[in-house]
């Protein structure tokens, strides 16, 4: 049980109940990971437009996306996350053999060259922020990532960061 008290289905009502009968129209229910934030009609507004920014992203790919979280995931610790990216990628066609490799060895992750020079580089910013330097820039500029890119790269990075630490801190029960 979490450890904060999370609005069920039933008892929404407002933006929080738009929200979830919204979700249940798209997955067919409303994920832990969501009813966590119930209790701020701003942050669950403000998670679920995150989320539907980065579902319809032009350039970065929904297998990158969930590659990323869960990678930050297993730094992280949050089992709930790393449990529900590793779903996701099942749905991308990545095996079980491979989430294990891909855990193991980012650099065996299952993309072309571009997107894991950026998913390397997003790591290395989870890792230590202060050691990127310019050249880390550049590198990703010549393969043909932009500002916009990398920046909206690295922000979903850094917001998985928080969630996993919201998930863990309020014992999110997986779903």
């Amino acid at each position: 049980m979490a450890l904060l008290n999370v609005i069920e289905k039933d008892q929404a009502t407002g933006k929080v109940a738009s929200i979830y009968e919204n979700m249940i129209n798209a997955m067919g229910f409303v994920p832990n990971a969501f009813k966590i934030f119930s209790a701020s009609e701003h942050v669950i507004e403000t998670q679920v437009n995150n989320l539907g920014f980065f579902m319809r992203h032009k350039t970065l790919s929904g297998k990158l996306l969930a590659i990323i979280r869960l990678l930050v995931s297993v730094q992280e610790e949050c089992a709930y996350c790393v449990s529900a990216n590793t779903g996701i990628l099942f749905q991308y066609g990545v095996l079980p053999d491979q989430i294990g490799e891909i855990k193991s060895n980012p650099e065996k992750a299952p993309l072309d060259a571009k997107e894991l020079a950026l998913l390397l580089f997003i790591l290395k910013v989870v890792k230590d922020s202060n050691s990127i330097i310019e050249s880390d820039i550049e590198a990703l500029k010549k393969l043909g990532w932009n500002d916009k890119d990398i920046l909206e790269a690295t922000y979903h990075a850094a917001t998985q960061v928080g969630m996993d630490m919201i998930f863990n801190a309020f014992k999110i029960e997986k779903d």
